[in-house]
């Protein structure tokens, strides 16, 4: 089979996982490796003729299920319904201290939501100050369960200026910073994506979104508390806050406490970065995708062997 139909295959195959069908724009955005436009169409053009993919009017999927499609489109409503949420969040979130960017991420940022979907979110903070506003942002979050908003706040990946880059470098991190909606911060996730670049190793042909980001604007408030917390007893309070908190989600997940998804929580923290633990999601996720690769190949294989 040639390498074109491979990669049409491993592209579907990821978002497979996720019973997500996907456009023929979406594909070629989604591909492993780079390639002409005109020839990923006739590529795409066999494999739905030869069985190995369906189309649904404009979706294509490795399932013959007409209700994947339903599900989507349902669930492209959904997320238009819930994005003028996620801005107004936004638009909050970039008041606090020491933040300087805001984008939507997770399955929003994918433009699919349903009735049981957060809004995840991505935060860029200030050098040294990532656990200062982590913090008081945690602190304000604990103030939406009682208006049971708590799910609009899922603030659940963090990273400062300091370092910008991803450190875990496969297709389920580079999916996820391709897919991005920033919210505020056009200066900050320029430079973000500039420390990324390596994502184009894995998506060659999917272009970074980066018109949707507005400038971060300080308000006197912001910049009073930025003031106060910018000394050297502000580097303090952050490594302190730090211990603090790393303390607090090791006895968590040592107790294997779960979300109210029935999810074990687990974080992974440092100095510069506060993130779900990959060994919890993201790495499983990749052993699913490997499966899922070798199951498609093998079930083309059959296919055309008929």
């Amino acid at each position: 089979m040639p390498d074109i139909k491979r990669h049409i295959l491993a592209a579907l195959a990821y978002f497979d996982l996720f019973n997500y069908p996907l456009t023929a724009d979406e594909i070629y955005f989604f591909l492993p490796a780079k390639h002409n436009y005109e020839e990923f169409e006739s590529a795409l053009y066999c494999l739905t003729a030869e069985r190995h993919v369906f189309r649904f009017d404009r979706f294509y999927s490795l399932k013959n299920d007409r209700f994947l499609i339903e599900r989507r489109e349902k669930g492209n409503a959904k997320a238009g319904e819930m994005m003028a949420a996620a801005r107004k969040v936004g638009d909050l979130l970039i008041r606090f201290p020491f933040v300087r960017g805001v984008a939507i991420s997770g399955s929003l940022s994918k433009n699919f939501a349903d009735d049981d979907s957060d809004i995840d979110l991505f935060i860029i903070t200030a050098k040294n100050r990532l656990w200062i506003a982590r913090t008081l942002m945690h602190f304000f979050k604990k103030f939406t369960f009682l208006v049971n908003k708590e799910h609009y706040f899922c603030m659940n990946y963090y990273i400062d200026e300091d370092d910008l880059a991803i450190h875990e470098k496969n297709v389920y991190t580079a999916t996820e910073v391709a897919t991005l909606i920033p919210l505020h911060g056009d200066t900050v996730f320029e430079h973000f994506y500039a420390a990324n670049a390596w994502t184009r190793n894995f998506l060659p042909n999917k272009y970074l979104r980066l018109a949707t980001a507005k400038p971060v604007k300080r308000s006197a408030l912001k910049r009073c508390v930025e003031f106060l917390f910018g000394s050297a007893l502000g580097c303090t309070i952050d490594n302190l806050l730090m211990r603090i908190t790393s303390k607090r989600w090791q006895k968590k997940m040592q107790q294997k406490k779960k979300n109210n998804r029935g999810i074990i929580m687990a974080m992974d923290c440092g100095k510069h970065y506060a993130k779900p633990d990959p060994f919890n999601f993201q790495f499983k996720l990749i052993s699913s995708y490997q499966n899922r690769i070798e199951q498609v190949m093998e079930q083309s294989e059959g296919i055309a062997a008929q």
